[in-house]
């Protein structure tokens, strides 16, 4: 699909967002057409993007100046089942796109995520720490990650615990729970930065036309654990549903998760980058906003 001041011509050059009907690749389109950049985009209906046929005709057929690689497979639980549609989505799709950068000579930003590292400790992970991938999406992540560093102009950006709009997240999850619970039982022991995607599009944006290449992390300030992210929420709304913090262990889920989520962001910082606003600050954006 094209958007904004593209809809009537298909011989400029645009930048194209994969996955853009979901929460992050919605937002990067709706910063891209504020900055009156061109712009174009597919969500899984329009383009398969574990066909590399498909993938390749795509690009021979539209100008494309920069790729941002939202598209992924997500359902972190449901990946321990689904391993192959998870690799096939994450790992292989990824890897289709980098070959079609690459034939094209286009910069290409993949968002990746915290569950790259394993969760050691309570330090925030810099760029380089080692990874320590848990489950089958955190797993397969990583691979992609290495698939796009075969590139010349390259973007990894690592995000983590998103809310935005244009989707499901746990923002979402916490608000409808609460219409008929008294009580609700919120992991206590894993802590990291909710993150907005209208914050993480412009700075990934203001990232891609820097030009300056290479890993990355991008998340709101500050850290949280869920029990108090989810406290936060109802405060804010005024809804007076109790949270009882249990562990990740109690909680047992079929992933495992990384307890230490939070990132360094001192890479992006010392790239001149302007500093992300507080998770509490974009919660409240978040909730102010048409939808929420």
């Amino acid at each position: 699909m094209y958007f904004g001041r593209n809809e009537n011509s298909k011989t400029m050059l645009s930048d194209f967002i994969t996955g853009v009907t979901g929460q992050l690749g919605y937002d990067i389109k709706n910063e891209l057409l504020k900055r009156n950049i061109s712009a174009i985009g597919t969500g899984s209906n329009e383009l398969d993007i574990t066909n590399e046929t498909m993938v390749m005709n795509y690009f021979d057929t539209h100008k494309i100046s920069h790729v941002f690689h939202c598209a992924a497979y997500t359902k972190v639980d449901l990946a321990e089942k689904e391993k192959n549609k998870n690799f096939d989505i994450n790992v292989n799709g990824t890897k289709y796109i980098v070959s079609a950068c690459k034939k094209y000579d286009i910069p290409l930003m993949f968002f990746s995520t915290d569950y790259v590292f394993g969760g050691e400790g309570n330090e925030p992970f810099k760029v380089d720490d080692i990874k320590n991938p848990l489950c089958e999406y955190a797993k397969a992540k990583y691979e992609a990650e290495k698939i796009v560093q075969e590139l010349n102009k390259y973007f990894i950006v690592r995000i983590s615990w998103v809310f935005g709009l244009n989707g499901n997240n746990f923002v979402k999850t916490i608000l409808k729970l609460s219409q008929t619970k008294d009580e609700l039982n919120v992991i206590s022991d894993q802590i990291g930065s909710p993150s907005y995607t209208v914050d993480i599009s412009k700075a990934a944006v203001d990232l891609m036309y820097s030009n300056k290449f290479g890993v990355y992390h991008i998340t709101n300030e500050g850290y949280v654990s869920w029990a108090d992210f989810a406290r936060e929420i109802l405060k804010i709304k005024g809804i007076k549903t109790k949270i009882n913090d249990i562990t990740t262990e109690e909680y047992n889920a079929p992933a495992k998760r990384p307890k230490n989520s939070r990132l360094d962001k001192s890479k992006f910082y010392n790239e001149g980058f302007e500093k992300m606003p507080h998770w509490i600050d974009a919660l409240n954006r978040y909730l102010c906003s048409e939808g929420a």
